[in-house]
C-alpha cells in the first residue's frame, strides 16, 4: 500500500507542477490537437486472419472491416509476445517484456524446486505483475488532464494494488487478476467479477463492456478522454450467444482440415460455429461503441486503435481457429502467435482505406499516442517504442529491428522457449532447448515454410549476434537446464 500512496502522491505533485508552470503551453498544445480523444480496443486471442479485412471468409466482422475503410490497416502489426500479459504490459509501459521481466502470462509456472513439468529446460523466472514504478500510458495522459477508463480483461497482477485503478485509470469496469471470464456464467451475467457488477440474468459480457464504455464517453464528451476497451473475447471458455452459434451452424462451412506443428495438432481452416459467434459478438460490441462516437460528434476527434494481444488459438484444446497463411498460433513465436490485426484511425492524420506494410509493434503505441495528442514524450519510459506518426501520415521510417523474448513453454499450446528478431524482411528465431536457429524471408515466405539459416549463413550470423546483444542490453532472463528431466 505504501507504493500505491507514493505513486498517487507523485502523480498529484506532477499535475500541480505542470498546472503552475506550463498552463499557457498546455493550452496551446490542446488547441493544436483539438483535445484528441483516444479509444483503444484490444481483443483477447483474436488471430490475424480472424477478421474479414484480413482474409476471413467465414467469420463476419462488418464493423471492424468498416473501421479499416476509415483508417489505416497494418499488414505487419505485432504483439510483443505470443501470450497475453506480456503484450498488455508492453502497451501500457512502452517497454519490451524482455526488459520489464514480464515475459510470461501472469500465473504461468515459475522455475525452482516446485517446477514439476517434464521439460528439457526450466523456464526463465519472470515478474508476475506490472510494477507500480512504471509510469503507464494512462498516467501520462492523466497528467495532461485526460479522463481515463478501463473495461474488460486486465491480467497484469494478482493483487488489487496492481489493478487498473492503481495504474492510472479513473474507472475500472471488470479488470482484475483473471485471464478469462471464469466466474459465474462466464460470458453471461451473473459474472462473478469483483470489478463488474452483475447485470440482468443472461446479459452478454461484450455488450456490457460496450455499454460501460459508451456511458464513460457520454459523461466525458466535453473533455479529453482515454477509453481502453479490453475485451475478454475471444478467450476461452468457448461460449457464444446461442443465436449467433445457430447462425454459423446453418452457414455453409468447409470440412475441418488438420495439420501438425511440431507434435501438436493444428487447425488449418476456419469453420467453428461457437468461435465464429464469439468473433461476431465482439464485432457487434465494437460497432455499438463506434456508432456512439459518431452520434456524440466525437468521431472526427478521436484516435481509434484496434488490435489483438496475441495470435489465435490453433494448437490446443478446441483448436477453435486457424491463422493461415501464418504458421502456428498463440504460444508460438512463429508469425501466427505474434502477428495481429491492427487498425488505426487518426482523423486528420490517416488516409481512409490506407494500408501500411512497415512492421510495427505494441510498444509503439505509447509514444505514438502521446505525439498524436500533443503530450510530452516520455523517453525514459517508452524505451522500446517508436512513434509511428510518420507512418500514419503515409511517410517512411528508418528500418529497425523488432525483438521478441519468450523463454517459456506454452503448455498445451506447444510453444518452446525462444527469442526472435525481425529486421526488414528477415526474421531469425533461436530455440533455447538445443540452440538451433531458423531464418525466414517473410516477404517471400509469410508462412515460414523454408528455413534459410544454412543457405544464408551470413545473414543468420548477423541477426543472431544482434539478438544476443539485445539480450544483454535489456537484461533478458534465460531458461536453465532442468535437472529433473526424464526424457520424452
Amino acid at each position: 500500500m505504501k507504493l500505491i500512496f507514493q505513486k498517487k502522491l507523485l502523480t498529484a505533485f506532477t499535475l500541480l507542477l505542470t498546472g503552475c508552470i506550463s498552463h499557457g503551453a498546455s493550452s496551446v498544445s490542446a488547441n493544436q490537437t483539438t483535445h484528441r480523444n483516444i479509444l483503444f480496443i484490444l481483443v483477447d486471442d483474436l488471430g490475424w486472419s480472424d477478421v474479414g479485412c484480413y482474409g476471413s471468409s467465414f467469420y463476419e466482422t462488418p464493423h471492424i472491416d468498416n473501421l479499416a475503410k476509415q483508417g489505416m490497416r497494418f499488414t505487419d502489426g505485432y504483439a510483443a509476445s505470443p501470450v497475453c500479459s506480456p503484450t498488455r504490459s508492453s502497451i501500457l509501459t512502452g517497454k519490451n517484456p524482455g526488459r520489464t521481466g514480464n515475459t510470461e502470462y501472469f500465473g504461468g509456472p515459475q522455475p525452482g524446486p516446485k517446477y514439476n513439468r517434464n521439460t528439457i529446460l526450466q523456464p526463465a523466472p519472470y515478474i508476475s505483475r506490472m510494477l507500480l514504478e512504471e509510469k503507464t500510458l494512462a498516467e501520462a495522459l492523466k497528467e495532461q488532464g485526460y479522463a481515463t477508463f478501463f473495461a474488460g480483461k486486465w491480467h497484469l497482477g494478482h493483487s488489487p494494488q496492481f489493478w487498473p485503478e492503481n495504474q492510472g485509470f479513473d474507472i475500472n469496469k471488470g479488470g482484475h487478476s483473471a485471464g478469462g471470464p471464469y466466474g459465474g456464467k462466464k460470458y453471461f451475467s451473473p459474472y462473478g467479477n469483483p470489478r463488474l457488477s452483475n447485470g440482468p440474468d443472461g446479459e452478454h459480457l461484450p455488450d456490457r463492456l460496450a455499454s460501460e464504455t459508451i456511458q464513460f464517453m457520454e459523461t466525458n464528451k466535453d473533455k479529453p478522454f482515454f477509453a481502453y476497451l479490453s475485451f475478454y473475447s475471444v478467450h476461452s471458455p468457448q461460449i457464444s450467444r446461442p443465436d449467433l452459434k445457430k447462425k454459423y451452424d446453418t452457414k455453409k462451412k468447409p470440412e475441418t482440415q488438420w495439420g501438425v506443428e511440431a507434435n501438436k495438432k493444428v487447425r488449418l481452416n476456419q469453420n467453428d460455429a461457437v468461435y465464429a459467434g464469439m468473433v461476431e459478438g465482439m464485432d457487434l460490441a465494437v460497432g455499438r461503441v463506434l456508432s456512439k462516437l459518431t452520434e456524440l460528434g466525437l468521431d472526427k476527434n478521436t484516435v481509434v486503435i484496434f488490435m489483438s494481444d496475441n495470435g489465435g488459438v490453433s494448437t490446443d484444446g478446441a483448436h477453435p481457429t486457424s491463422n493461415l497463411p501464418l504458421r502456428a498460433g498463440k504460444g508460438w513465436i512463429y508469425e501466427g502467435g505474434i502477428r495481429e490485426p491492427l487498425i488505426i484511425k487518426a482523423p486528420g492524420v490517416t488516409l481512409a482505406g490506407s494500408t501500411c506494410t512497415t512492421p510495427v509493434t505494441s510498444t509503439d503505441f505509447y509514444p505514438t499516442l502521446l505525439e498524436l495528442v500533443g503530450a510530452p514524450l516520455q523517453p525514459q519510459q517508452h524505451l522500446d517504442g517508436m512513434s509511428i506518426v510518420p507512418l500514419l501520415k503515409g511517410n517512411d521510417t528508418a528500418e529497425r529491428a523488432i525483438y521478441w523474448h519468450y523463454p517459456h513453454y506454452s503448455g498445451g499450446l506447444g510453444g518452446r522457449p525462444s527469442s526472435a528478431i525481425r529486421q526488414g524482411d528477415w526474421k531469425l528465431i533461436e530455440f533455447f532447448e538445443d540452440k538451433h536457429v531458423e531464418l525466414y524471408n517473410l516477404r517471400n515466405d509469410i508462412g515460414e515454410t523454408s528455413d534459410l539459416a544454412e543457405s544464408q549463413s551470413a545473414k543468420t550470423k548477423e541477426l543472431l549476434e544482434k539478438l544476443h546483444a539485445w539480450h544483454k542490453e535489456v537484461g533478458a532472463k534465460l531458461p536453465t537446464p532442468n535437472l529433473k528431466y526424464k526424457g520424452r
